[in-house]
């Protein structure tokens, strides 16, 4: 029977919790940008508000989960989620910001935030990665790898004729579709000082495909922690999981330069 959550209770609720925050967050962010704050608090009050955004992904469920499931805190999916996220997301500020600055021409203004933290040897180093965007990433990852589980079992579980050949056109879509959304969300008029991209159309049709293979590489691996009561994976599993799809997407990323060169 086609089913939407896992049949595993110590991942469905989780992931129940992860779509309820989410427009929370998106709520967060948006009032934000709104307001103009980005671009007008201290580095401090930067700081504080990225991690408000992406401490309750943690604190919540730590907080609520001896309610949900028996399951000790040390193999619980809220903690492998967690920690598979914030590797993945590490990852990708780390390294992969430095694709977007130079390939698809992501430019970041923060002239009011001091903490950068980003590669030493990849990319040109003419742009700094703001600390505040590994908190920020950490909640965009949620929601993004959330979703996309919940509809890749929807579709896995409603026995379509061909699902293993169906199974990674489905991942690009739903990882296309997400990249597309965040960078027409994101690249707005009411944030074009802070963040924009050189040539927006190009990114849009071509940079968000080159974004979506973060998740071609995640999507599948993220998919199967904990998806069987009987399969549970353990902490170092999943950080070898969430390591290989970083570098799965270290590849994807520099294949797809060598392919499209500069946006």
């Amino acid at each position: 029977m086609a089913r939407w959550f896992s049949e595993n209770p110590d991942k469905a609720w989780v992931e129940k919790f992860f779509l309820i925050y989410s427009p929370l967050w998106m709520l967060a962010m948006a009032v934000m940008v709104v307001t103009g704050w980005g671009g007008e608090w201290s580095n401090t009050a930067m700081l504080v508000h990225a991690i408000a955004v992406a401490l309750p992904i943690v604190l919540v469920p730590m907080l609520i989960a001896g309610r949900r499931t028996d399951t000790p805190w040390h193999a619980s999916y809220w903690l492998k989620a967690n920690l598979y996220l914030a590797i993945f997301s590490f990852f990708g500020n780390y390294f992969g910001s430095e694709y977007f600055f130079d390939v698809l021409g992501m430019v970041y203004v923060y002239p009011n935030v001091s903490t950068v933290l980003d590669a030493a040897l990849v990319g040109s180093g003419e742009q700094d990665v703001p600390l505040i965007m590994y908190f920020y990433t950490h909640a965009y990852f949620m929601t993004y790898h959330a979703t996309a589980n919940i509809v890749l079992r929807r579709l896995g579980t409603a026995r379509l004729p061909g699902m293993q050949l169906l199974f990674p056109i489905f991942v690009f879509v739903i990882g296309y579709a997400w990249a597309w959304m965040e960078t027409k969300a994101m690249a707005n008029p009411l944030i074009a000082e802070n963040f924009h991209y050189r040539d927006m159309a190009r990114m849009l049709a071509y940079g968000s495909a080159i974004y979506a293979t973060y998740f071609i590489a995640s999507f599948p691996i993220y998919y199967f922690i904990d998806e069987s009561r009987e399969r549970r994976w353990s902490l170092v599993q999943t950080a070898a999981g969430a390591l290989s799809a970083s570098m799965l997407t270290f590849f994807l990323l520099d294949f797809a330069t060598h392919w499209v060169g500069a946006l």
